[in-house]
């Protein structure tokens, strides 16, 4: 089984994947997770273009953006999540490919076209067909609230490239996931109540 959590920043995906592997695990599933981003990857290879792909500071054209996200998307789908599903075991990830589509595209104002021919030529067809997909959603106010507060071990968030953006930019990026949500028939829920009662949405409609 191929899962994906998506959406806007700030709404707790990664929070979720942890639950939801560890609800699997419960089960004696084997369960893989990980973020498409990379952040947190403990390959040296992968979290060195996490690095440059999300830092505040480095003069990168959106393009090369696109690719730098593809790279480490390819690279942990190749090491991780292939092996995985082919071995029968669970694969859990948070953002795929709709991210690159969202924020390259409608924010950074690459051609989505571009975008979406990019990641047909380089991502194997599994890739495209999760068995399941949530967008996590969550109204602006609140999204502020937890992205002024939110923090990593091992990286500043508030200085990522993306979440050094103002409200306006949040507001845009938002727009966009309804957009992509309705477009490619994905399911919405609301990330706007406690963590149990989200988790609760996730394992009601799985």
């Amino acid at each position: 089984m191929y899962i994906v959590i998506e959406g806007q920043d700030g709404t707790g995906k990664d929070t979720q994947a942890k639950k939801l592997k560890e609800y699997f695990e419960s089960q004696g599933k084997k369960v893989v997770t990980y973020a498409e981003s990379g952040t947190a990857s403990k390959d040296k290879f992968i979290s060195e273009v996490a690095r440059l792909t999300y830092g505040s500071k480095q003069d990168i054209d959106h393009r090369t953006r696109v690719m730098l996200y593809l790279v480490n998307r390819y690279e942990q789908w190749r090491k991780l999540a292939e092996p995985a599903l082919k071995n029968g075991d669970i694969v859990i990830t948070t953002r795929n490919w709709f991210s690159t589509l969202v924020y390259e595209g409608y924010g950074g104002g690459v051609s989505r076209s571009l975008i979406i021919k990019l990641h047909k030529l380089i991502m194997p067809e599994p890739y495209f067909h999760p068995d399941k997909i949530f967008l996590f959603t969550i109204k602006e106010q609140e999204q502020q609230k937890r992205l002024g507060t939110q923090t990593d071990q091992n990286w500043d968030r508030k200085q990522e490239v993306w979440k050094s953006k103002g409200e306006t930019f949040q507001q845009k990026i938002n727009k966009a996931y309804l957009k992509i949500a309705k477009e490619y028939d994905v399911t919405t829920i609301d990330a706007s109540g406690t963590i149990d009662e989200i988790f609760n949405l996730v394992i009601s409609k799985l």
